[in-house]
């Protein structure tokens, strides 16, 4: 399984504020670990490779995360709770 983030990074410099707090929950929380990359998506760079992965899969909210499983299509998570719910948790036990 390979789980890739992508976070944005505003056209200021600044990351996203829910980008920010989202990483720091996955410290906190020892999920970081199984996190395999992440990608940036900085604003009004449209081929930044986290922009790029977002326009691929139509995707407009950051964070977002891809869950890659082998023979699988790619799964696309835009809500924290339910990567760990469903991916991160059961990744872990």
């Amino acid at each position: 399984m390979k789980i890739t983030m992508v976070k944005k990074i505003m056209a200021d410099g600044n990351p996203c504020k829910k980008c920010s707090e989202v990483l720091e929950r996955l410290k906190t929380s020892g999920h970081i670990e199984q996190i395999d990359q992440i990608l940036i998506a900085t604003e009004g760079e449209a081929a930044s490779e986290g922009a790029l992965l977002a326009d691929y899969y139509q995707v407009d909210k950051a964070p977002f995360f891809v869950v890659e499983e082998e023979g699988q299509e790619p799964k696309i998570y835009t809500a924290y709770f339910k990567l760990v719910k469903e991916v991160l948790s059961r990744q872990a036990a």
